[in-house]
């Protein structure tokens, strides 16, 4: 690995490994979520080293991580949840696209943004972190119909992202359009027969290798939407999405077993994503005006994200005010999705260091918030309970329609 010492690659991934696993956790007493710990230990690594170590292991156990945690994203999603709660989903998603519509208006009108980048930032800034959000649930004192709202807010606002993204990633042109929804229309029609497949010429000579085969899918669902210049996380939301919807055919596939090793899986590869992302920050984007501009987003957006929630909940669901904060502060955390699309827009739109870094002070905070609210609210109420881990939390969110 350039720049480093000469150690052998095995002992320095070694101790990589011990460092990604044990100093976050131990962090966590001070209720710091781990993906920040590993985002931070990737800064400080870039930093002493002079930069970024660009190591084909270390981008292929970041790829492993990321597209397993929206394989498990997708893996989670009911869709018949979803349609039991789809009045107040559709009044929440409504609010979120004018909101927005509004911040796109006012990039484009008093930054002089792009369309495309105001769009983009807009969804880094107001789009929940569902694969975060969904971990951390159990750690956050919340009750089941709570956790329910949460969970179908954050996968609905996801959705509708995702597709967002995929449109304006390739605007373009016209013609790069429809090659890129015909592929995606490919996928969505040959995933399930590929899955059919495998689980008739594999599975009945491998007994349990459903969560293999489930994970190569995934990635390969991820490799072909990087190619197309979506993103990785894409292709593997809609392989999980895809395997879920196919249940009842194929039980073994998706069941809570499976979605459970895939948790799993996702939890021990998903700290080399953010470590990786953590490096790929650029000293420029470390500035004042950085941390200026991510406090601003901040002291502006994130309250307006969390009254309109509270508004809605109170008002239309007819909620406790205590409840409705709740909830509203649960769905804060927009990591992930504000890490993928800050790189995005800096690698291929070009945005500016201090904005970069704006962002990203703001994805940190955003996501601190619960872990230091709700965590602290349950342990008061309901006596201890474990820290916000967004990685490794147990998966115990109930089914409980409303």
């Amino acid at each position: 690995m350039n720049g480093l010492p000469a150690l052998s690659s095995n002992l320095v991934f070694l101790g990589l490994i011990f460092a990604l696993i044990v100093i976050p956790r131990a962090l966590q007493r001070f209720r710091l979520p781990a993906p920040l710990s590993s985002f931070g230990l990737g800064m400080l690594a870039a930093r002493l080293q002079g930069g970024a170590i660009h190591d084909p292991t270390l981008a292929l156990l970041s790829t492993l991580g990321i597209s397993s945690l929206f394989l498990f994203a997708g893996l989670d999603v009911e869709v018949h949840e979803l349609w039991r709660g789809r009045r107040p989903l559709v009044s929440h998603l409504l609010l979120q696209s004018l909101l927005v519509a509004g911040a796109v208006w006012f990039a484009m009108g008093s930054l002089g943004q792009p369309w495309t980048v105001g769009l983009l930032t807009a969804l880094a800034l107001l789009t929940p972190s569902t694969g975060f959000i969904l971990e951390a649930l159990p750690a956050l004192g919340l009750d089941a119909d709570e956790r329910f709202w949460v969970s179908i807010k954050a996968v609905g606002g996801e959705i509708l992202a995702l597709g967002i993204v995929f449109v304006v990633l390739q605007s373009g042109s016209t013609t790069l359009l429809t090659v890129s929804t015909l592929a995606i229309v490919f996928m969505v029609l040959g995933i399930p027969w590929v899955l059919h497949l495998l689980v008739r010429l594999v599975v009945p000579y491998a007994p349990g290798a459903e969560f293999s085969l489930l994970v190569m899918v995934g990635l390969v669902a991820a490799y072909l939407t990087e190619r197309l210049g979506v993103n990785y996380l894409f292709g593997a939301f809609l392989a999980g999405f895809i395997a879920r919807q196919l249940r009842s055919r194929l039980p073994k596939l998706a069941s809570d077993e499976n979605l459970r090793a895939v948790q799993l899986f996702a939890s021990f590869f998903i700290p080399f994503y953010f470590f990786a992302a953590g490096m790929d920050v650029p000293t420029a984007a470390l500035t004042w005006q950085s941390l200026e501009f991510g406090l601003l987003f901040t002291g502006t957006l994130l309250p307006i994200r969390i009254a309109l929630v509270w508004l809605q909940r109170r008002f239309i669901k007819g909620e406790t005010a205590i409840g409705s904060l709740k909830v509203a502060t649960a769905l804060s955390p927009t990591l992930i999705f504000t890490l993928v699309l800050a790189t995005i827009l800096h690698d291929r739109f070009h945005l500016a260091d201090s904005l970069y870094g704006g962002l990203l002070v703001y994805a940190g905070t955003s996501t601190l918030l619960p872990s230091l609210a709700l965590t602290q609210r349950a342990e008061s109420t309901t006596g201890p309970t474990p820290s916000v881990d967004a990685v490794e939390a147990p998966l115990e969110v109930e089914r409980n329609p409303p």
